[in-house]
């Protein structure tokens, strides 16, 4: 059922993010609070397939992981610098509101904007 996604930030993604999942009921973890600062991009995916997690970052790092063939529950990919934090947390609400977890699992999904500049 859509809806029951989980996701975990990796240590490069501002808590506004996870503060702003959070007031709409989404389960979310950080690198930080799992202790994880400092561990591998290959730990955090690993961390995230073992909780059931799709992980959001912004570390082109782990499209090379995907495309490697590395296991993992999902990612949440986003381009550094080119979103606001709210155009982030809408792209992460809507993947949360339309995808099943196994939609997701071993898959890449890009955030974009959708606002057009004036």
């Amino acid at each position: 059922m859509p809806g029951t996604i989980k996701f975990h930030l990796d240590e490069n993604v501002s808590n506004a993010v996870a503060d702003g999942l959070r007031r709409r009921a989404i389960d979310v973890t950080t690198t930080a609070e799992q202790r994880l600062i400092g561990a591998s991009d290959e730990e955090q995916l690993a961390f995230a397939l073992s909780q059931g997690r799709v992980l959001f970052t912004q570390d082109a790092d782990f499209l090379r992981l995907h495309n490697t063939g590395e296991t993992h529950a999902g990612i949440a990919f986003a381009y550094k610098d080119r979103l606001s934090v709210g155009d982030i947390i809408r792209g992460l609400v809507l993947i949360w509101e339309l995808l099943d977890p196994e939609e997701i699992q071993g898959k890449i999904e890009f955030i974009y904007s959708c606002r057009q500049d004036s």
